[in-house]
């Protein structure tokens, strides 16, 4: 499943969603939770149930963001969308991987009764939303088998700790939301499964977009979360490998396995060695190859 972009679309708006489906993410996030006001909450789960009976071909992922459990409409979300067509769920407020699995354990039945086979839909973790969360990102290792990827957000975290914000005046993180980005990254790498940073706030600012996820692809981070269709295609640009990366990799990966023996190689006058075959083998996964 391809995790380059992936586009939060409001569960309650046709239009938008009419718009995101065309706009090339390689996920659609349908939102129930914070996008959706309460009072239209069961309007907006029974529009993406809709949604997910139009079995037209799309080159995209449908996933749904539930709401949390604790809000008592999680379980009526999921019953309501967990039929064929249904790619993922995202997870909001996962405190650790006991949610996970509970989560799943449902998923199996829900899946059993709409005639899917047990395990089609995946599970996306917004992992680090409480304070409790950050002492269990460890938790996702070894990754549940529906888990393919953990992002992390800010807003809800500072709301929870009593900060009065999450950046500083010039628009970057402060030092406890580096540190929960940074914990994210690492979780998701030890677990085996995508890092998708969060979202750019500023839709119209494309420059800033740009800069910030090539720093975040620099940090080992492999998609972002978008808020606009605008945002998408920037962020496929920058989480695609380039040819020549694909190039040069896919002459890393050739070079040793011609030299199943070595650990070092020296090719086109560089040396090159077994962590750099190991980036090698990620650009050509990411590029699809």
């Amino acid at each position: 499943m391809k995790l380059h972009s992936l586009l939060f679309v409001p569960g309650d708006s046709d239009k938008k969603f009419a718009k995101a489906r065309t706009c090339g993410a390689d996920v659609l996030i349908l939102d129930l939770e914070d996008s959706v006001a309460p009072p239209k909450k069961a309007e907006a789960r029974a529009a993406v149930a809709r949604l997910l009976d139009d079995r037209s071909p799309r080159d995209w992922a449908f996933f749904v963001r539930v709401n949390p459990f604790d809000t008592g409409l999680a379980l009526d979300d999921m019953a309501a969308v967990v039929k064929p067509g249904l790619d993922g769920l995202l997870i909001p407020k996962a405190n650790g991987a006991h949610d996970i699995a509970r989560i799943a354990h449902y998923l199996d039945a829900f899946e059993t009764k709409a005639g899917m086979a047990v395990g089609t839909v995946k599970i996306l973790v917004v992992a680090t939303e409480t304070p409790v969360a950050m002492f269990n990102l460890g938790t996702y290792t070894p990754a549940h088998p529906r888990l393919v990827g953990l992002t992390w957000g800010a807003e809800d975290l500072s709301a929870a700790i009593g900060a009065t914000g999450p950046r500083e005046t010039d628009g970057s993180w402060t030092e406890p939301y580096r540190y929960v980005r940074t914990q994210c990254l690492f979780a998701a790498a030890a677990a085996e499964i995508a890092p998708i940073d969060t979202l750019f706030a500023d839709f119209r600012d494309a420059a800033g977009l740009e800069r910030s996820c090539r720093l975040a692809r620099r940090d080992g981070f492999t998609g972002r979360i978008a808020i606009h269709p605008d945002q998408v295609a920037t962020i496929n640009a920058c989480f695609t490998p380039s040819d020549a990366e694909i190039a040069e990799a896919r002459t890393i990966v050739e070079a040793f396995e011609a030299n199943p023996g070595a650990g070092t190689l020296g090719i086109g006058g560089k040396m090159y060695d077994i962590p750099h075959l190991k980036a090698a083998r990620k650009t050509l996964a990411a590029a699809g190859q």
